[in-house]
């Protein structure tokens, strides 16, 4: 593996990120309208906007860098980028992980800039760390972003990428416990939401909602789990690379 490859394939996608004003809106712009309405929503009962606002402090990085990824990832192929840079002398780990190490620079911008206004302006208080509530964000948005990499293999079209959010990403939304406690769900929902990473994202971000320290919780358990289904994806992304570029 080359870094020298890597980062100039990190380079080459930040610098087409950086040019498209839509793209940047959507990152960065976005999720602060998003949150912004649902502090306008809930401004009668702060208490509730802070049971719900922290973890779509999480949600938001998400679906946004999901939908990022998957849609300039499938680009990429759809325009015959990948075929011409699968015969240069650059693996699929570096394509893969120049990609991931790009997205994960976006992510972290709009999760940093995201949690400021949230916890700032907007009032958003919780009691946990400030920089573990931007740190979960990131992961978040870093989940995202591979989750979208890997479903880019199986699009035709960005329409199809589209098609896959409400596929993957809804459910995890549901059955998260954000709506409902997972506790007081039904078996069959409950089983399925303790296989979904985004209820782990959840959980982690609800901890620090009501507790100081994360010592003595499941905090970091949460944690290491999200990064596993984030590990996971970005191996079945490189592997399904074989089967779209040859």
């Amino acid at each position: 593996m080359s870094p020298r490859r890597l980062l100039a394939t990190a380079r080459r996608v930040l610098t087409q990120v950086a040019n498209d004003r839509r793209t940047i809106a959507l990152v960065l712009i976005v999720p602060i309208v998003l949150e912004t309405l649902l502090r306008l929503i809930y401004n009668d009962n702060r208490s509730v906007f802070n049971s719900v606002g922290l973890p779509m402090l999480g949600i938001f990085p998400l679906v946004m860098m999901f939908l990022i990824a998957s849609i300039s990832t499938l680009r990429e192929r759809t325009r015959g980028t990948l075929e011409r840079l699968m015969v240069m002398p650059l693996s699929k780990a570096e394509f893969i992980l120049g990609y991931s190490l790009a997205f994960s620079v976006v992510a972290i911008v709009q999760a940093v800039l995201v949690s400021l206004v949230a916890l700032g302006p907007l009032g958003l208080q919780a009691a946990g760390s400030h920089w573990l509530i931007i740190f979960v964000a990131a992961i978040n948005g870093l989940l995202g972003m591979s989750m979208g990499l890997f479903v880019s293999s199986y699009a035709k079209s960005e329409f199809h990428a589209v098609q896959f959010m409400p596929a993957i990403v809804m459910p995890q939304f549901l059955l998260c416990g954000l709506l409902v406690p997972r506790g007081h769900m039904q078996t069959l929902l409950r089983w399925a939401s303790d296989v979904l990473p985004l209820s782990y994202a959840v959980d982690a971000m609800h901890t620090l909602s009501a507790q100081v320290s994360t010592m003595g919780t499941n905090f970091w358990n949460s944690i290491l789990i999200v990064v596993l289904f984030l590990a996971a994806s970005l191996i079945l992304g490189a592997s399904s690379l074989r089967r779209s570029a040859d």
